[in-house]
């Protein structure tokens, strides 16, 4: 019978989602393990063969798990909202909610066709009302609470309110914005706009002054990886640096929860450190300097403080308030020039790109050891967010400090003795201070330094900074709080109302506060965010209303926020809805988050290495800390998976170019590379062209000049890979494909035959090199796909798309139908004559290559080694069709080896061999140490070291039969007839060696 994949896989797809095989419910009698993919975005492109190589690698692991007899959740859904949908709105008018659904169903349509075991039952997407009321829900608990550093939670913010009526901030202890001191009479004297802007320095989620990647002509905030270069990543419009009112999440405030929570999760060391490294954590001391003929002062911080005796200047980031303050008119211009520079550059580019930049205050501030005048600088590779946005800069020991010294000429000092700074600055983390201070140089109370190792000099000025009452000892963290407004359209709208300028949770019951419809997607005409078009909100509820943006209620109007949250808001918890998804009552039961409680595998893209999962991650701590998640951690075990790239090919242009006009001749002639390559090497004579032009029946009307004065030149253009195969282009299918094409003509090769050029190239539309996978499920079958995309190579590699290979996988499963339905069938095959399959018993050698398989396919899908898994198969199967196997027993067990990466021809033939149920449910193989036990050994037999042939002995036999059995075998009395046997060496296992002369 023949393999006709395309009935078989529509078959069981249909089957599979009549029969709910993959629907999953919670059942306390069988082991949970939770499977899940990083949210896709669903994008009018559809898949491409690159997307997906991640949801192939997890689907195999879900099917693995169940069949280990776990109860496996594996689902899927949209992060459906985003700036694509919109851009592509307020170009078309098309509303965002039509694209996106089209695009899901696109996603959804091509998802089924490569047969994965997604519970859909379980789909979410994020512009669902019924999602993002819980987004809504949790944002508005953020607002309602604040972070305690005493018990490292999250706590309510009437705690807050207590305390100060009771205490004012006496013993408060509380993530905040800027430090507050005020009493209880105090509190207690303010009305309720005082408080709650005193509240809003407290809360989780927060209005605050922040620096934003500014894009107007978008109109809107954009995120650090929304911005290439300075231009928006989506129309490629200026961006700029400007300090606006946000809401922000305290993401800081759970700095070293996040950090300690990496110790605890099953993730790669690079992946760990590069958390380690956003999330910044550092030990320093906070220091006080005054500016020099003012009453102004400000603080630094640093990790160093024993280097105070090397400061030479100070540097202020360009958007701290001090640069104002700091300025004066003789470098006012000067100073604004360099702001409005800084200004167009992101705080990433700020810090990858190392040139140096920067302009002097006029200003002065004063050493507080020394009381000598320092002059302070304004230089973007300072940062406003990390620490206090001002610096005391060390030259000799900072290499920052020290190419801005170096550039600006300023001094240098260094402080450890040894220390060569001049062409570098030098590492001092450990070694002999000197300089500290230098010799003449008066100091607060004698204070000195010389002498002592680095690690004394720290703890000692930390000692004098403390008691002397000019600083403090301080834990920093780099980590920034999350910006969480966005100027846009398509997003989570805020459930949050204004009354007397401050900010107001609307009530719990009326969410989800819905996006209402406008006619226009860009801002107002006065500048507010494309909310202000909105004109009548999907909100009517316990005698309330929202209409023209303004909350009605009991006759006082309100106006809303009319910002929407960003794309992270609804991809931070999702992984918990999926435990519970029709739950109208709460984000997630306590009976479904304690059975599934979190997420034991999760695959994705190392592009989500530090937002997504420090987003998600703290999400779920302060949910954990709320009592709705069980687990702190969301994600025990994460593998990320590679990238795919494109293998774009080219098609050579033949390009005359006129010695005598210096003008190239427009032809539509295409060479074959290997021609093309013998010409550019010089190896075909162009008066020998028009031969050739004429062989392959080509007019060309100007072929006289390729012999009078002309130079050839080779135009490499790319062509759509979907029309080439193995390289061999289709010439019909490229004369159709674009109209300057139409009338194409070809040089081949030898064979008649049309080569392509090829290279490794991101999978991109411009580049024609995007494989779609329906083409390939069309071709080969949607298991031939997801067989490939794992042979390719580690999962966590990157490797290129490679059509040329396809034919292997798909030729191998033909092979793996043959061993059930070849035509070596036995006089006991009795059940089913329509196959190969017998009762009769299985041969050792079988026996040995399946058991051999099941350890080597378990032990490489518990490690993700998928290719090498695939490669046993292969090797397997050769081996079974070599010793003629048609054992019912050993196929079953090689059905199901085959079904987590082949599941249609699994099930196919499972119910071939009599198999009950679903494959997906049949018991995973365990391997039997007894038949992977050699019988037999190989060894070479060699005449002095040089290898002549093999021979076979029993796996126990002793030296002394070995010797004898060689010796007497026939064909080494060919190299030792007439000789001397001098010694015949034995290597265990490997081989004989026989001593001659």
């Amino acid at each position: 019978m023949e393999y006709n994949f395309r009935e078989i896989e529509k078959k069981w797809q249909r089957k599979w989602a009549e029969q709910k095989t993959y629907m999953v419910n919670e059942d306390n009698g069988r082991k949970k393990f939770y499977v899940l993919n990083m949210f896709p975005y669903p994008s009018g492109a559809g898949l491409h063969v690159g997307h997906p190589l991640g949801y192939i690698a997890s689907d195999i692991y879900a099917r693995y798990k169940r069949l280990q007899g776990c109860n496996v959740l594996n689902p899927m859904g949209y992060d459906a909202y985003g700036l694509p949908a919109e851009q592509y709105a307020i170009q078309t008018g098309q509303h965002p909610a039509v694209t996106t659904d089209a695009n899901i169903k696109r996603y959804r349509e091509q998802l089924d066709k490569i047969g994965f075991s997604f519970d859909w039952s379980r789909e979410i997407r994020t512009c669902d009302p019924q999602y993002y009321k819980w987004t809504q829900w949790a944002f508005m608990k953020m607002f309602d609470s604040y972070y305690c550093n005493d018990s490292h939670k999250a706590r309510p913010i009437s705690e807050l309110t207590e305390a100060f009526a009771a205490h004012g901030t006496e013993g408060l202890n509380a993530a905040c914005s800027e430090e507050m001191n005020f009493t209880a009479d105090e509190w207690n004297a303010m009305d309720e706009k005082q408080r709650q802007q005193v509240l809003m320095n407290y809360r989780i989620a927060y209005l605050g002054e922040t620096m934003v990647n500014w894009c107007p002509q978008l109109g809107t905030v954009l995120a650090n990886d929304e911005v290439v270069d300075g231009v928006s990543e989506r129309g490629g419009y200026p961006v700029v640096q400007k300090k606006m009112r946000q809401w922000c999440l305290r993401v800081s405030a759970y700095a070293q929860r996040l950090l300690d929570g990496l110790d605890t999760v099953d993730w790669t060391d690079s992946l760990k450190e590069t958390q380690r490294n956003w999330i910044g954590r550092s030990e320093g001391t906070e220091m006080t300097f005054r500016v020099a003929d003012s009453d102004i002062d400000f603080t630094i911080f640093t990790t160093r403080a024993d280097t105070i005796f090397g400061v030479t200047f100070m540097v202020l980031a360009p958007e701290s308030e001090l640069v104002d303050k700091l300025t004066t008119d003789a470098q006012r211009a000067a100073v604004d020039e360099y702001i409005a520079y800084v200004k167009k550059r992101t705080e990433r580019e700020r810090i990858s790109d190392h040139r140096v930049t920067g302009v002097f205050s006029g200003s002065y501030a004063v050493n507080p050891f020394t009381g000598e005048n320092i002059p302070v600088w304004i230089s973007e590779y300072v940062l406003a967010g990390y620490g206090t946005g001002a610096i005391m800069a060390v030259p000799a020991h900072d290499s920052r400090d020290y190419a801005f010294a170096r550039h600006f000429d300023l001094p240098v000092i260094p402080l450890i003795e040894g220390a060569d700074v001049n062409e570098q600055s030098f590492d001092a983390k450990e070694g002999t201070v000197m300089n500290s201070p230098c010799s003449g140089v008066v100091t607060l109370d004698g204070f000195s330094l010389n002498g002592l190792t680095v690690k004394e000099a720290i703890a000692k000025t930390k000692e004098f900074v403390t008691s002397h009452g000019m600083g403090r000892v301080k834990v920093n963290f780099r980590l920034r709080d999350a910006i969480f407004s966005r100027q846009r359209y398509w997003g989570e709208p805020f459930p949050v109302y204004y009354k007397d300028g401050m900010p107001y949770m609307i009530p719990e019951e009326c969410l989800p506060l819905e996006l209402p419809e406008v006619d226009k997607f860009l801002p107002t005409e006065t500048g507010e965010p494309p909310l202000g078009n909105a004109t009548r909100w999907a909100w009517d509820t316990v005698g309330k209303c929202v209409v023209d943006n303004s909350l009605i209620n009991n006759a006082t109007v309100f106006p809303l926020e009319l910002n929407t949250m960003p794309g992270f808001a609804g991809s931070s918890a999702y992984y918990l809805r999926y435990m519970d998804p029709r739950n109208d009552g709460a984000l997630v039961s306590s009976d479904a988050d304690n059975y599934w409680q979190n997420v034991d595998l999760y695959v994705g893209g190392t592009e989500h290495a530090t937002g997504h999962l420090i987003y998600s991650r703290f999400w779920n701590k302060f949910l954990f800390d709320c009592g709705v998640s069980c687990m702190e951690e969301p994600f025990k075990k994460l593998v990320n998976q590679g990238m795919i790239q494109g293998r774009s090919n080219f098609v050579c242009r033949f390009t005359p170019f006129n010695t005598y006009t210096k003008e190239p001749i427009s032809t539509n002639i295409f060479i074959s590379k290997d021609i093309a390559e013998q010409i550019l090497r010089g190896e075909i004579e162009p008066s020998k062209l028009k031969d050739i032009f004429e062989n392959n029946n080509i007019q060309y009307e100007d072929s006289w000049l390729i012999t009078q004065g002309i130079n050839l030149q080779s135009v490499d253009l790319h062509v759509d890979v979907n029309i080439v195969t193995n390289d061999i282009l289709d010439e019909n299918a490229f004369r159709n494909w674009r109209p300057e094409y139409k009338e194409a003509q070809f040089v081949h090769n030898e064979d008649g035959k049309y080569v392509c050029g090829w290279a490794v190239e991101k999978m991109s539309k411009s580049m024609y090199n995007v494989v779609n996978p329906d083409m390939i499920v069309d071709k080969y079958g949607a298991d031939t796909l997801r067989l490939y995309e794992m042979f390719l190579g580690p999962v966590e590699q990157s490797k290129p798309w490679d059509t040329n290979g396809i034919d292997g996988c798909h030729r191998f499963l033909k092979k793996f139908w043959g061993l059930f339905y070849g035509s070596n069938k036995t006089a006991a095959a009795e059940q089913d004559t329509n196959t190969c399959i017998t009762d009769e018993p299985a041969s050792p050698e079988s026996l040995k290559s399946v058991h051999k398989l099941i350890k080597k396919v378990t032990q490489d899908i518990e490690n993700f080694s998928y290719n090498t898994s695939i490669s046993a198969f292969m090797i397997c199967v050769n081996e079974l069709q070599q010793q003629k196997c048609h054992n019912r027993t050993l196929l079953n067990t090689l059905t199901v080896l085959m079904a987590p990466f082949a599941p249609h021809i699994a099930e196919e033939l499972w119910q071939a061999t009599g198999g009950e149920g679903s494959v997906c449910d049949a018991a995973w193989p365990a391997w039997d140490e007894k038949y992977l036990v050699e019988s037999t050994m190989q060894l070479g037999v060699a005449f002095n070291g040089k290898r002549r042939f093999e021979m076979q002995f029993a796996a126990d036999a002793d030296n002394k039969a070995i010797e004898s059995a060689v010796l007497a075998d026939e064909r080494s009395a060919k190299y030792t007839d007439g000789k001397q046997i001098v010694k015949v060496i034995i290597v265990p296992k490997r081989m004989v060696n026989i001593v001659i002369k």
